[in-house]
């Protein structure tokens, strides 16, 4: 019943995740659609090795089918530091990537993830200062992401947008490429924002962060999700990133998008039922399922 738009499987793996466990159990649950996004230009045959591999390992023929079924993939370029300085070859070898993969029986679904990344924190994981941000990367990081939006445009594929604390230079290179088809990967800004995506034709996907709101904001967002059209609105995991309450600080797996649905759903004064009607049509309308 459930779909999970946007997951990275591969990494689930060196966190001591079992992905055929995972699976089966996403099979047995009744999934519809788990989407595995890329980050790096080559990366897609690895992950189609992995999820082959885990599929393999389900006993169940019937289950591994039904797993096998749900899993979608797409191709794209984080705006990491060393990718943002080898943007053109990187650019190169997702290109033959998507090619051959659309000229196959498993083409992929969308372009990303990709865009803009301006979040610092020099004690988090990326390490990153406020001076790590110079003109040049800056300059760099938006030529990448314009890059793969005209690739996008090339192959008539949606495009998978990351955007963090970087919403007008989103925005603006969305304008200086005039496609306007997509998703906001993991939305994580105000109505406002929302209004600006939206009112290109842009869908808005929600993760389990929205469930980490304080009570002084919930009001705040419950204006956002309720002010999302319901035929723009997707839900997703990031996992295995930002696991939802009340599973804050585990590791995320499509498995616990129950929580986000609930939420969002309980937001919006709608049933899971119908919320999950709603999200896979807009998957199926937007990545052309």
């Amino acid at each position: 019943m459930l779909s999970d738009t946007h997951c990275h499987l591969s990494y689930f793996g060196e966190r001591g995740l079992d992905l055929s466990a995972i699976l089966e159990n996403a099979a047995q649950e009744n999934f519809r659609l788990i989407i595995d996004a890329g980050t790096d230009s080559g990366d897609l045959p690895e992950r189609r090795a992995l999820v082959s591999a885990a599929l393999a390992k389900i006993a169940d023929e019937e289950k591994s089918r039904k797993a096998a079924a749900l899993v979608r993939y797409t191709a794209g370029i984080w705006p990491d530091p060393t990718a943002i300085a080898n943007r053109v070859e990187e650019c190169r070898t997702l290109e033959t990537v998507i090619a051959e993969s659309l000229a196959s029986s498993e083409p992929v679904c969308a372009l990303g993830e990709c865009g803009l990344d301006h979040h610092w924190n020099p004690s988090g994981a990326d390490n990153r200062s406020e001076d790590d941000f110079s003109p040049e990367i800056l300059k760099g990081e938006s030529e990448l992401f314009e890059m793969q939006i005209e690739l996008a445009r090339r192959f008539s594929l949606p495009v998978m947008v990351h955007s963090r604390d970087a919403f007008e230079g989103t925005l603006d290179a969305i304008k200086n490429c005039g496609y306007d088809n997509g998703e906001i990967h993991c939305f994580s800004y105000g109505i406002a924002e929302a209004r600006a995506f939206l009112d290109r034709g842009w869908y808005i996907a929600l993760g389990g962060a929205v469930t980490y709101t304080k009570k002084s904001k919930l009001e705040e967002m419950r204006k956002l999700i309720c002010y999302i059209p319901s035929e723009r609105l997707l839900l997703e995991t990031d996992a295995p990133y930002l696991a939802p309450v009340p599973e804050r600080g585990k590791t995320n797996t499509p498995l616990l998008i129950k929580h986000t649905y609930a939420y969002i759903a309980e937001m919006r004064g709608e049933t899971v039922e119908s919320l999950a009607q709603t999200v896979y049509k807009n998957s199926q309308n937007l990545f052309r399922l």
